[in-house]
Parts: C-alpha cells; sequence; structure tokens
C-alpha cells in the first residue's frame, strides 16, 4: 500500500460551541449522542480520497485536532494548548452563532494558533479594532463554521449572518453555517468537500 500524505487540522473554539460533534460527524459519519468537554486534545482520523476518480485523485490521511476550548487567560492553559500547534496544515475556527461571544474569540483562537497572539489575555477585538494584518500573508487556510443556526430567531439571522460575513472576510476564510445536530449527510457531505 501506497503511503498517505497527511494532514493535520486544528478545530479551535469555545466550550460547547459544537467542535467535538463536528469532528466525529466528519470522520465517524455519524452523530454524537451525548458530547462530552474535551480535555486537552482529542484526535480523530479520516482517509480522504481527494478528487476521487479524477485523474488528480489522491488520498489524504486527515487528522483532525478537537483542541479543549477552555476560555482560560491563564498562561500555563496557552503554554500547554501550544503544543498542539505545530505543523498544521489548516484550522477550522468553530464558533456558536447564537453566542456572539464565542464568534469574537475567534480572533484570540486564531492568532493564539498562528503564534501572533500579543494579547495573552481576553478578547483582542474592542469596538471593532482589529488588525487584519495579522491575517494578510497567512500560509494556513481558514474554513469557519458557526453552529446552532437553527436557534437564532428568523428576524436576527441576517444581522447574524452580516455579522458573521464580516468576520469570516477579517479571516481570509470560507464560511460554513449548520443547523443543530449538523444530522443530514445529504446536507453536509465531507466526501463534496473540495478546495483547489
Amino acid at each position: 500500500m501506497a503511503s498517505l500524505d497527511r494532514i493535520k487540522v486544528l478545530v479551535l473554539g469555545d466550550s460547547g460551541v459544537g467542535k467535538s460533534s463536528l469532528v466525529h460527524l466528519l470522520c465517524q459519519n455519524q452523530v454524537l449522542g451525548n458530547p462530552s468537554w474535551t480535555v486537552g486534545c482529542s484526535v480523530d482520523v479520516r482517509v480522504h480520497d481527494y478528487k476521487e476518480g479524477t485523474p488528480e485523485e489522491k488520498t489524504f490521511y486527515i487528522e483532525l485536532w478537537d483542541v479543549g476550548g477552555s476560555v482560560g487567560s491563564a498562561s500555563s492553559v496557552k503554554s500547554t494548548r501550544a503544543v498542539f500547534y505545530s505543523s498544521v496544515n489548516g484550522i477550522i475556527l468553530v464558533h456558536d452563532l447564537t453566542n456572539k461571544k464565542s464568534s469574537q474569540n475567534l480572533y484570540r483562537w486564531s492568532l493564539e494558533a498562528l503564534n501572533k497572539d500579543s494579547s495573552p489575555t481576553g478578547v483582542i477585538v474592542t469596538n471593532g479594532d482589529y488588525d487584519r494584518e495579522k491575517f494578510a500573508e497567512n500560509p494556513v487556510p481558514l474554513l469557519m463554521i458557526g453552529t446552532k443556526f437553527d436557534q437564532i430567531p428568523e428576524n436576527k439571522r441576517n444581522d447574524v449572518l452580516t455579522r458573521t460575513a464580516f468576520l469570516s472576510e477579517d479571516f481570509n476564510a470560507e464560511e460554513i453555517n449548520l443547523m443543530t445536530g449538523f444530522t443530514d449527510r445529504k446536507r453536509f457531505n465531507f466526501k463534496n468537500l473540495h478546495y483547489d
């Protein structure tokens, strides 16, 4: 058997936003019935045939690193997580669309993972101040996933989507918003995710 190329993808975001459920669905093709809190990091894997059935087909061994979402400001929490951040090929930023703070904290998560965090505590965005230059030359692809879309009242959905669109633009990231449980595999099919 030929060796497979290894891809390491971090899955980052606050506690309770749905990171573990997302990773389990992507890797096990089933909904995680009763997710528990991730302590430290949990790694799940999936073998993925990129561009399956074409001459460009290539098989990858994808490791999804679900990093525990404790937001503690202590430097010991950050330094402990730093061991997971080396040799990264991509980052999935997960936030709860019903929790604005989880969206704002994506800045801190991404800067911490990219080792560009000059602000060791709390949210680094205040009153819209944000230095886009920190992401201008970022070589690591970012995907931003918002969860619990169906839990947003219909009259507030446009405002939330507008806010998250600006957020994904700040990160120069693709954006996907999912319903609670994201149980419909036909609507969210890992095989159909092809990013060139």
